[in-house]
C-alpha cells in the first residue's frame, strides 16, 4: 500500500519545495505531475521556472486534469503531485465532477505501491469571496483538502518555508 503524504499552506508558502525534497527522499528517479496550464505569458514563465529548478532526477508528466492516467503512467517510482489546486481549478472551469474524480484519484493512489505525495493550496483561511464561483471553488477546496487529509499518512501545514506535521 503506498504511502500519502500531503503538504498544504498559502500561496508562496514553501510547500512546494519542501513537498519536492520529501519526494526525493523516497528515492530517485521521482516523477513530477504538473497540474498547471499556461492560460497566459505570466503562467508560462511560473512553469518554466518551476522546470528549470527541478534537476535530472526528475521525470515530469503533464496531468492538468487526468491525475489517474499519470499516477498509473509512474507506478513504480514515488511521485510528486503539484498541486491539487489547479487541478481542481481544472475540473470545476470544465464542468466536471470534481467530486468523483477525486474520489477515484485517492482510490487508486491508496492502491498503489509507490509513495503519493501531494501539495495544495489552504484557501479558507482568508475573507469570505465576494462572488459565487469564487466561493464555490473555496468551499470545494476545502472539501477536496479534508478529503484527502482524512486518507493521508501524513499531512503537513507549510507557512513561511516551514513545515509543521499535523498527522
Amino acid at each position: 500500500m503506498a504511502q500519502i503524504l500531503l503538504y498544504i499552506g498559502g500561496a508562496r508558502s514553501g510547500k512546494s519545495r519542501l513537498a519536492e525534497a520529501r519526494t526525493l527522499g523516497f528515492g530517485t528517479p521521482a516523477t513530477y505531475i504538473a497540474t498547471a496550464e499556461a492560460w497566459d505569458t505570466e503562467m508560462a514563465e511560473r512553469i518554466a521556472h518551476h522546470q528549470a529548478s527541478r534537476g535530472p532526477e526528475w521525470h515530469t508528466l503533464g496531468a492538468p486534469r487526468d491525475l489517474i492516467a499519470a499516477l498509473h503512467a509512474s507506478e513504480g517510482m514515488p511521485r510528486l503531485v503539484d498541486c491539487l489546486t489547479l487541478w481542481l481549478t481544472n475540473l470545476m472551469l470544465d464542468e466536471r465532477d470534481w467530486r468523483a474524480a477525486a474520489g477515484d484519484m485517492l482510490a487508486l493512489a491508496q492502491a498503489q505501491t509507490s509513495p503519493v505525495v501531494l501539495v495544495s493550496n489552504e484557501v479558507g483561511m482568508g475573507i469570505v469571496p465576494e462572488n459565487a464561483l469564487a466561493r464555490r471553488f473555496r468551499d470545494a477546496q476545502g472539501w477536496l483538502n479534508q478529503t484527502v487529509a482524512a486518507v493521508a499518512d501524513e499531512v503537513h501545514f507549510t507557512a513561511a518555508g516551514l513545515s509543521l506535521r499535523m498527522k
